[in-house]
C-alpha cells in the first residue's frame, strides 16, 4: 500500500568530477560540469513543490564545486534536511564554511588501516578522514562514519566501532556494497556477513537499515512484483541540469529541465518512465541501497517494517526525527 505519493529525496549530482578512484565506483571516469547557482535555485522551489524533503548534495566528490557551501545554505533556508558524504579530501579546508549547514555528514571510511583505505580508495586520503574527523569535533559538528561493507572488510567493524566512533560519539553507518551496470564490487555478500551486519546493527550508536538485509535476503528487487520504488520516492538530477529517470545507476533517458522541473515532472513522457520503476530486465536482483532506502520509506510492506526500527533510530540519534512529521 503506498502511503506517500509524492518524491520524498533529491539525489542532487553537483558534479560527478571526483579526486578519489575507488574500485568500486565508475563515476570519477565520466567527464562533468558543475551546477550553478541559478539552476539550483529554481530547482529547489520545484522540489519543495514536490514535496521533497531531503536533498542528497552528491558527486563526485561534492566538496569539489566552489559554491557548495552557498547551495547549502540555500537548501537549509528553504526548510530541506540536508546531507552530504565525502571522501574528506577537502573538507578541513571547507570545514568553516560548511559549519551548521549540514544535517547528516557523512566520511566514508572502510578500513582501520591507512593503507587498505586508500588502496581501496585510489588515492591517499585515510589521513584527511582523521583529520575531518577532528575538526568537525572542534566546530562541534556530528559527523557519520559511513562504513562500505564488503566481504573482506567485515572483521574491521569492531575496530572502527570501538576506537573512531564509540570514543567520538559518532554513528557508524554501515552500507552493505552492491554490484551495479559494469561495475563489480566483489564477492557477493555472504548470510554469515548478513548475520553479522544485523548482529551489529542493535548496537548503540550503530546504523544499518534492516530491510537492506532483508532484500538481499529475498534475491532483491523482482520485477514482477518490484519494490524498488526508485523514480517516484526519489528524482535525480545531472550536473548537466537533467533529470534522469529511472535512477542515476540505469539513467536510461535523460530529460533537460530547463527552469520548470515542476512541469516536466508532470509530463507523460515522465510519468511513463515512472511507472516503469523496478519493472526493467536490469531492475532484477537490485539491491542499490541510495535508491531502495526511499522506496522502503513511501510503501507500506514487509520491507517498511523491516526498515522503520533503524529509521526512526537514525533520525532520533541525529535530531533529525521532529523533520520526518513536519
Amino acid at each position: 500500500m503506498r502511503i506517500i505519493a509524492h518524491p520524498v529525496l533529491c539525489n542532487y549530482y553537483v558534479t560527478y568530477r571526483c579526486n578519489a578512484k575507488c574500485g568500486f565506483c565508475d563515476i570519477w571516469e565520466r567527464p562533468s560540469p558543475y551546477v550553478n547557482l541559478a539552476d539550483l535555485t529554481s530547482n529547489l522551489k520545484d522540489l519543495k513543490r514536490l514535496g521533497v524533503k531531503v536533498i542528497d548534495f552528491t558527486g563526485g566528490e561534492p566538496l569539489l564545486h566552489a559554491d557548495i557551501h552557498n547551495f547549502l545554505a540555500l537548501a537549509k533556508k528553504m526548510g530541506f534536511i540536508t546531507t552530504l558524504t565525502t571522501n574528506g579530501l577537502l573538507y578541513p579546508k571547507k570545514a568553516k564554511q560548511l559549519k551548521g549547514l549540514i544535517d547528516m555528514l557523512h566520511f566514508s571510511l572502510d578500513s582501520s588501516d591507512k593503507d587498505t583505505h586508500d588502496q581501496s580508495r585510489g588515492v591517499a586520503c585515510f589521513d584527511f578522514v582523521m583529520e575531518s574527523i577532528r575538526i568537525a569535533l572542534r566546530q562541534r559538528e556530528r559527523p557519520d562514519i559511513l562504513f562500505t561493507v564488503f566481504e573482506e572488510n567485515v572483521h574491521e567493524i569492531k575496530h572502527i566501532y570501538e576506537n573512531i566512533c564509540l570514543p567520538n560519539n559518532l554513528v557508524l553507518i554501515l552500507n552493505p556494497v552492491f554490484d551495479y551496470n559494469e561495475v563489480q564490487t566483489g564477492e557477493k555478500l555472504s548470510e554469515d556477513t548478513l548475520r553479522t551486519l544485523q548482529q551489529w546493527g542493535k548496537k548503540k550508536l550503530v546504523y544499518l537499515n534492516e530491510a537492506f538485509i532483508a532484500l538481499r535476503q529475498s534475491g532483491g528487487n523482482h520485477v514482477v512484483d518490484p519494490v524498488c520504488k526508485a523514480a517516484s520516492s526519489t528524482i535525480v538530477i545531472s550536473p548537466e541540469n537533467e533529470l534522469v529517470l529511472p535512477c542515476y545507476h540505469l539513467g536510461k533517458k535523460v530529460f533537460p529541465i530547463n527552469q520548470d522541473l515542476y512541469k516536466l515532472y508532470q509530463t507523460p513522457a515522465v510519468k511513463n518512465l515512472v511507472a516503469l520503476e523496478g519493472r526493467l530486465p536490469e531492475c532484477e536482483g537490485c539491491t542499490i541501497n541510495c535508491y531502495m532506502q526511499p522506496s522502503f520509506a513511501v510503501e507500506m510492506n514487509k520491507f517498511w517494517w523491516k526498515a522503520l526500527p533503524s529509521t526512526l533510530k537514525y533520525n532520533y540519534m541525529k535530531g533529525t526525527w521532529k523533520s520526518l512529521f513536519k
